[in-house]
């Protein structure tokens, strides 16, 4: 076969002997295009994303600047705050001539109120009630032991004790007594004897003396009544020993400190009723 003969068909290389390159993998400078293409069009869509992104931001960085929002305008529209009478600028106010004095008469259709001026007190209220109950005002009265009825207080040789009177007019006088108000707390009690002695506390024995003016003797001599849960019955507590009640042990009249049962409030519970003399 000579040289200058034309080269078959590649299609049919059976023919003529002929077969074609197969040390180049077909197509590849088509992929080669295709690669570029792709990576051109990824690189494209990168870019619109990122600069999508940095424009969405923008309003965003807008948006977190300092506003002045109202919390109750609907749909989130803004409201603007009204500026202060100080911040505007006033008419006249590059004169050099002092503005004028308004007239009182100018103001008298509703004058408004002086600066400084103070506010109406409100009304006060009611007193409180009173820890301990007034004394009522009587003039004589006898003590009688709860758990004793048939016993009163009377003075016998200087001392308080809880007797059994009889219908002498002597030992009825000794169980009378006036009740006034407390020497040293006017809300409270003190009670004197027909000769004006006052009862008071001494060693933690009631006794009657004479009141020497002492403050000493204004607090031994003052008790404040305290209601047990029985009806019209008190017990009698000492001012200047808060705690100590009087009470009756023998028969004879004291102060015991308080005892939470059923024997010191019958020993401390008495009556105050009209006097026997």
């Amino acid at each position: 076969m000579s040289e200058s003969k034309s080269r078959p068909p590649q299609d049919r290389p059976w023919e003529s002997g002929w077969a074609p390159d197969t040390t180049r993998a077909p197509g590849t400078r088509r992929l080669w295009l295709a690669g570029t293409l792709a990576l051109a069009t990824i690189t494209a869509c990168v870019t619109a994303i990122t600069v999508l992104e940095s424009e969405s931001g923008e309003p965003e960085t807008r948006a977190a600047e300092p506003t002045t929002l109202s919390s109750s305008a609907p749909g989130g529209l803004i409201s603007f705050a009204t500026p202060s009478e100080d911040a505007t600028e006033k008419p006249g106010g590059n004169r050099t001539e002092p503005a004028p004095t308004p007239s009182t008469s100018a103001s008298s259709g509703s004058p408004s109120p002086k600066p400084g001026k103070k506010a109406p007190k409100p009304p006060k209220a009611s007193p409180a009630p009173s820890k301990h109950p007034k004394p009522p005002s009587t003039h004589g009265i006898s003590i009688r032991a709860v758990n004793f009825p048939d016993r009163y207080w009377r003075v016998r040789d200087g001392y308080v004790r809880l007797d059994q009177i009889g219908s002498g007019s002597e030992q009825r006088e000794d169980a009378t007594f006036k009740r006034v108000a407390g020497l040293a707390d006017s809300s409270c009690y003190s009670f004197t004897t027909a000769d004006g002695r006052y009862l008071r506390h001494r060693s933690f024995v009631l006794v009657a003396n004479m009141n020497d003016g002492s403050s000493l003797f204004g607090k031994d001599a003052t008790f404040c009544p305290r209601y047990w849960s029985a009806s019209g019955t008190l017990a009698l507590e000492s001012v200047n020993y808060p705690g100590r009640f009087l009470r009756h042990r023998n028969f004879q009249l004291r102060l015991d400190p308080y005892e939470n049962s059923r024997l010191y409030h019958s020993d401390t519970s008495f009556q105050m009723v009209a006097g026997l003399d």
